[in-house]
């Protein structure tokens, strides 16, 4: 008995170690499924780590566990037929002078606001594929969907997110030399 307690307790101890040292990285990819709600974000991924918890000894990868547990539930959501609530965003500030017009700050704020404009299954591809930069096979697999359905759902969400946001056209140009930003979902720009 004193042996199971203890197991439950270094278990206990183990999952809150965890939480505490990648809960931050995990929440952004939360935020980025659910469209920039960070509320949203945080309620998903609270609901996976609740989850995650009650197997926590059973798990031996936990970050790529609680992320398939994160893309489940949020798979979960859009196939769901809730009604969408529309969701407004502030203005884009003004560049400041000498940045080409375009900061990182500003085209986070771009990227997050035309992701949220996507359908939920559109932008859970796109953060799979380019923030997460998980292969089609693997996407296809976390979603439960075929690899052409990915490659489709790709195609058309790039194509309605350089729609949504034409200043990305300027990321794929002007920051051509530099890496992307972690901070937002990278995006091959075509002119």
């Amino acid at each position: 008995m004193d042996a199971v307690r203890e197991q439950r307790g270094e278990s206990a101890e183990g999952f809150r170690e965890f939480v505490a040292s990648r809960s931050s990285a995990l929440l952004k990819t939360a935020v980025l499924l659910s469209g920039g709600d960070r509320h949203a974000g945080e309620d998903l991924l609270q609901n996976a780590l609740i989850k995650v918890a009650g197997r926590w000894s059973r798990v031996d990868d936990p970050e790529a566990y609680v992320r398939q547990v994160l893309y489940r539930q949020q798979v979960s959501r859009w196939r769901l037929k809730w009604p969408r609530r529309e969701v407004s965003y502030g203005e884009v500030p003004d560049g400041a002078a000498g940045d080409g017009g375009t900061s990182a700050a500003e085209l986070r704020v771009v990227m997050r606001a035309a992701l949220a404009r996507l359908t939920p299954r559109q932008r859970t591809v796109l953060v799979l594929r380019y923030f997460e930069d998980l292969p089609e096979g693997d996407v296809a697999r976390v979603l439960g969907i075929s690899v052409g359905t990915v490659r489709s759902t790709t195609q058309r969400s790039l194509v309605r997110l350089r729609g949504l946001a034409p200043e990305l056209a300027s990321l794929g140009r002007a920051d051509a030399e530099q890496p992307p930003s972690r901070d937002y979902a990278p995006v091959e720009v075509r002119p």
